[in-house]
């Protein structure tokens, strides 16, 4: 019976070694293929874009009304180059970047790591749940943009004030969170100390901006009931996706000895 339970533990710590190894592959495949998946995502964006471009729910009369439309579309494509871009030359790979002056996270008995100590611990680097957290940051990026390809239909100058404030709000929010997800990205890869501040700092923002075009749209008289309806359940789910996310990944940036030791140079006392 004992060597049963000890060829299952056995069994469990070389797989879970096995995940560990597999898992650190992910950052590393990131990192040298980030550019190139930018800008693939760029011209798949844009490929399933043209209908919404070519079918739109008002006629277009001339250049004004293309770019008006079309605009929106190009920004949410290269929002998330341009977070990486800034991201990757503010935080350069293998540049140390300081420790925060002040410690939000202190829960917990630490002990504080030199550099060359953190990088010597196992649970140094986005690998483990961390690799998980950097996929899911970008998946958040292109699930966000098709939603909004798919509920948000083109509406350019010749729609009414409530369809072009709904439309251009829309984009906006793509445009601004598909940004600010993406630096977060950059500065997890990169081993930055300021990424769970950034992600915070993130997740709040995306709330504040759902609260911010359900304010502006719902204070329109002649925006239609159906349209208020489907916008309402639009911005609560995003509500409810943030606080789904910070419920799941808050305890894990206070507490995970990956994430302190990784981005607070400290270790479990």
């Amino acid at each position: 019976m004992y060597r049963l339970v000890d060829a299952a533990r056995l069994a469990a710590t070389r797989y879970a070694n096995s995940l560990e190894r597999r898992s650190a592959l992910i950052p590393l495949t990131l990192n040298r293929q980030i550019g190139a998946i930018a800008v693939a995502w760029a011209g798949v964006f844009l490929l399933a874009s043209v209908p919404k471009l070519l079918f739109p729910a008002t006629p277009l009369h001339g250049p004004a009304d293309m770019l008006a439309i079309g605009l929106p579309y190009l920004l949410i494509a290269f929002a998330p180059i341009a977070g990486y871009g800034i991201a990757a030359g503010s935080f350069p790979g293998g540049v140390l970047t300081a420790q925060p002056g002040v410690r939000l996270a202190v829960y917990g008995k630490w002990r504080r790591l030199s550099v060359l100590e953190a990088r010597k611990q196992p649970a140094y680097g986005p690998a483990g749940f961390m690799a998980s957290m950097l996929v899911g940051l970008l998946l958040n990026v292109v699930l966000r943009s098709f939603e909004f390809l798919l509920a948000v239909p083109a509406l350019g100058n010749h729609a009414p004030d409530w369809g072009q404030a709904l439309f251009h709000l829309m984009a906006a929010d793509v445009v601004v969170m598909s940004f600010f997800y993406m630096v977060c990205f950059v500065m997890a890869l990169r081993n930055v100390p300021y990424f769970p501040r950034m992600l915070l700092f993130t997740w709040t923002l995306d709330i504040a901006i759902q609260m911010i075009i359900a304010r502006q749209l719902g204070g329109m008289a002649e925006l239609p009931l159906s349209v208020a309806d489907s916008l309402n359940s639009l911005l609560h789910g995003n509500i409810t996706k943030v606080m789904i996310s910070a419920f799941v990944w808050l305890p894990y940036l206070i507490l995970s000895d990956r994430v302190n030791v990784t981005y607070r140079l400290r270790l479990r006392d």
